[in-house]
């Protein structure tokens, strides 16, 4: 081979290889257009030794362990002023927990004029800060007690401390007879086929008539007033019931509406309750006057009979009648009474001196 061929083949692989390593450097350069490697290949290649970044999930949590403690005191702190509160309703009065909170709550107000240059100073300021807010939280517990009280105090408590209006000068010594209505002067009655009815009780025209000669006869039931007025006005057609009381006059406890006889503006050694069901319907057992419950019996004669006692007391004028009724306990007053007048006069006959035998 001649020297000139020769040269020719050697230029032309110096040629290429310059376009090769242009290509290469404008590869380079610009980058691949296409994914130089497969996924086919990837799945291949070992896992790399660096680890991935946290996730934001893992991140919040670091923050959120403070959160989540403030979150447990917090519910632990309503927890237990909750149970604070609710053991000083039941156990302490109104007054009770603000006579006992009262030096607490003094203690967490700042003195007037304090002067923070004072290291000792600052000190109590910062006490008090700490004081404050239980202190504050005890007010509010106090403002909404009492409001709740006074709230349901008119459901439970009679309308008015002074039911009845003041007695008349003139009447100072009338003894007060206060009456039950249902199964005591009356008895109210439903059936399907006519609805409700009411009954009188046999003799109490005449009880009521011949009573108020004697006495300041009031009525007090436990009823709605929309209920007591009409009965009582077709009961009283001749006005010997002076007043009326009806449920917004009872004081309701453990479930049940007493009459409370301390809220009459009476004297209470001056005041009968006449009931079938006295002693569980009435707060003062020393005014009670007990009589068999009337469920529409037609030949009752309770009332008829207890008309002898009653006009004896109210003619001998005892001055507190609550020692009467005590010598009376767990016995039928009616009764007892009639034994004890006939025991009276007997004893009375025997003492009474014999006359003169005169002889004509």
């Amino acid at each position: 081979m001649s020297i000139v061929t020769r040269s020719r083949q050697i230029f032309s692989i110096v040629q290429k290889s310059d376009k090769n390593a242009r290509l290469y450097s404008s590869i380079s350069a610009n980058g691949p257009s296409e994914p130089v490697i497969s996924s086919s290949i990837l799945g291949n290649q070992p896992t790399s030794s660096i680890p991935p970044p946290p996730e934001s999930a893992e991140a919040g949590s670091v923050g959120g362990k403070p959160w989540s403690f403030l979150k447990l005191t917090s519910i632990a702190a309503l927890t237990g002023g909750v149970a604070t509160a609710g053991y000083a309703t039941y156990a302490y009065t109104l007054e009770e927990v603000d006579e006992k909170t009262k030096a607490f709550r003094k203690s967490a107000k700042l003195p007037d004029g304090i002067d923070l240059s004072s290291f000792d100073n600052f000190q109590a300021m910062l006490k008090s800060a700490s004081m404050a807010v239980p202190a504050k939280l005890i007010e509010l517990y106090l403002e909404l007690r009492a409001s709740t009280e006074e709230h349901v105090r008119g459901f439970t408590e009679p309308s008015s401390e002074m039911l009845l209006p003041d007695l008349h000068p003139l009447e100072q010594h009338v003894f007060t007879l206060v009456l039950d209505l249902n199964e005591t002067l009356l008895y109210s009655d439903w059936k399907r086929d006519r609805g409700w009815r009411t009954f009188k009780r046999p003799g109490v025209d005449d009880f009521l008539e011949r009573l108020a000669q004697f006495y300041e006869i009031v009525v007090y039931s436990d009823q709605q007033s929309m209920y007591v007025d009409p009965v009582v006005d077709r009961l009283d057609e001749k006005h010997c019931i002076r007043y009326r009381l009806s449920r917004a006059a009872t004081r309701y406890q453990d479930g049940k509406h007493y009459r409370d006889l301390s809220k009459l503006n009476r004297d209470p050694s001056r005041v009968l309750y006449v009931s079938g069901n006295a002693l569980e319907s009435c707060l003062q057992s020393e005014n009670c006057v007990p009589i068999k419950p009337w469920k529409c019996e037609a030949e009752d004669t309770t009332l008829l009979d207890l008309l002898p006692f009653l006009e004896y007391v109210a003619r001998h004028n005892p001055a507190d009648i609550r020692p009467v009724l005590a010598s009376y306990q767990g016995r039928d007053i009616a009764k007892e009474f009639i034994e004890r007048s006939k025991e009276h006069q007997r004893r009375r006959q025997e003492q009474k001196p014999q006359g003169r035998l005169w002889r004509f």
